[in-house]
């Protein structure tokens, strides 16, 4: 990091940790999955990070925007089930709200991140104690926000973002599911993290980890 900015490369490193995170807890979250779920979102995640950044380590994305659009586009079309559709939402619309530049200052990536939230929203309808990756989305990005509004860095902003992610993830346990396969069990849901909200927690746990190698 310099001067408070974050730069492309960090941000492909972001993508490359979250690669790593759900490739080596695949299991975990495919087991998480086969509670409440299609028993696949360890494979598809894994299969579609591994396809992310084996697409950006050939191209050329001189931008933030253009990166972000070509990891978007690479999960909707390699992941299947509505991890795909999520993901690539979240980082079509953290690209587009990027834009045409080669770093991010700490309100444009705090920007970035609370438009990749309104993508998932808008494509899932997704709301608090829905038990879905929601649930850990959200409470990352406001404590991202609470902690620049302090004065911190983007890096002490992302590590209090994966704290909260996690606190989020937990908190799904207990919850009934209300969207996605998992409302299918009703009462049965309750009991188990959702997988998505676990995925999620990875990603804020990725972009903490990139940032503090700075």
């Amino acid at each position: 990091m310099t001067d408070g900015t974050v730069s492309l490369a960090q941000l492909v490193d972001w993508l490359s940790h979250f690669r790593d995170l759900v490739t080596e807890n695949r299991a975990y979250l495919t087991e998480l999955d086969s509670a409440i779920g299609d028993a696949d979102h360890g494979a598809n995640m894994a299969r579609g990070m591994v396809a992310v950044t084996e697409k950006i380590g050939t191209a050329q994305e001189t931008t933030v925007a253009d990166l972000f659009k070509t990891v978007g586009m690479t999960l909707v079309s390699s992941v299947g089930g509505a991890s795909g559709p999520l993901y690539g939402t979240f980082f079509l619309r953290f690209g587009t709200t990027a834009g045409a530049v080669t770093e991010l200052d700490a309100p444009t990536l705090a920007a970035s991140l609370r438009a990749g939230l309104g993508g998932v929203v808008a494509r899932g309808k997704a709301e608090a104690g829905d038990k879905t990756m929601f649930d850990a989305m959200s409470p990352a990005i406001d404590a991202f926000d609470a902690e620049l509004a302090t004065g911190a860095d983007v890096s002490a902003a992302a590590t209090a973002a994966f704290e909260a992610a996690e606190l989020g993830r937990d908190a799904t346990g207990p919850l009934v599911a209300r969207k996605g396969r998992a409302s299918y069990l009703g009462d049965r849901s309750a009991g188990h993290l959702d997988p998505g909200a676990t995925s999620t927690a990875f990603l804020f746990q990725a972009l903490a980890g990139a940032l503090a190698e700075a």
